[in-house]
């Protein structure tokens, strides 16, 4: 029995240490419920933050965005939460994963090809809840999942977001980075050519984050990384 990918979390997501980046995806919404949010590209040259290329249109979560669990601390008096199937996308910090597809691709950043047998755990009662799993490895304890390679595309290209890397039952699964073009169910989505672009531009040894927020949160956020 194996887990076929062991996590495409990294358990820096856990630590108390100050957050460290030499590139930045900020995604920035309106308002909580905003379905949609601007994603811009930030790069540190000399200790200085700089844009990227434009910035573009993303779509989010139907219902917006809650906090989610990830490097940044929730604020005490927050009501708004994210939580497994509540439609809505993750706030916060966030490391990011594994990138991801169908066929090959020559990018520097992790990438890996997945199959029609690879799944992502969505079901809060098992034991590879968020988890992305062969399912011919594993013994099936679920009944719920989200099929990494299907006929839609949707994950011909996409990153891992280190969203709820303790696993917390019922604060969220899944959450990536990949084409779409309407709102989804808690994913942060553009069009095949941006992620491509964005795929080829991230660089591991920059430790790149995601930092999502209705833009009332945002510079909070954006000053906690060195």
């Amino acid at each position: 029995m194996k887990v076929l990918l062991v996590l495409f979390f990294s358990f820096l997501a856990l630590s108390a240490a100050p957050i460290k980046s030499s590139q930045l995806l900020v995604v920035t919404s309106k308002s909580w419920m905003s379905p949609t949010a601007v994603l811009q590209r930030y790069a540190k040259h000399n200790g200085q933050w700089r844009k990227v290329g434009e910035a573009f249109e993303v779509k989010i979560g139907h219902k917006g965005m809650g906090w989610g669990l990830g490097l940044h601390e929730i604020p005490k008096n927050a009501t708004n939460i994210k939580k497994e199937g509540d439609g809505k996308s993750p706030a916060g910090i966030f490391t990011l994963g594994q990138a991801f597809g169908y066929d090959p691709f020559r990018i520097a950043y992790p990438y890996e090809v997945y199959k029609e047998t690879d799944y992502c755990v969505d079901d809060v009662n098992s034991k590879y809840y968020n988890q992305i799993v062969d399912s011919t490895a594993v013994e099936r304890d679920y009944r719920s999942f989200e099929h990494m390679k299907f006929s839609q595309n949707y994950y011909k290209y996409g990153i891992a977001v280190a969203h709820n890397a303790q696993r917390k039952r019922g604060a969220g699964s899944c959450i990536f980075i990949h084409i779409k073009e309407i709102p989804t169910v808690g994913c942060t989505v553009m069009k095949e050519e941006q992620i491509k672009e964005v795929l080829k531009w991230l660089d591991p040894n920059a430790d790149p984050l995601l930092v999502q927020a209705p833009k009332e949160e945002m510079n909070a956020l954006l000053k906690s990384i060195r």
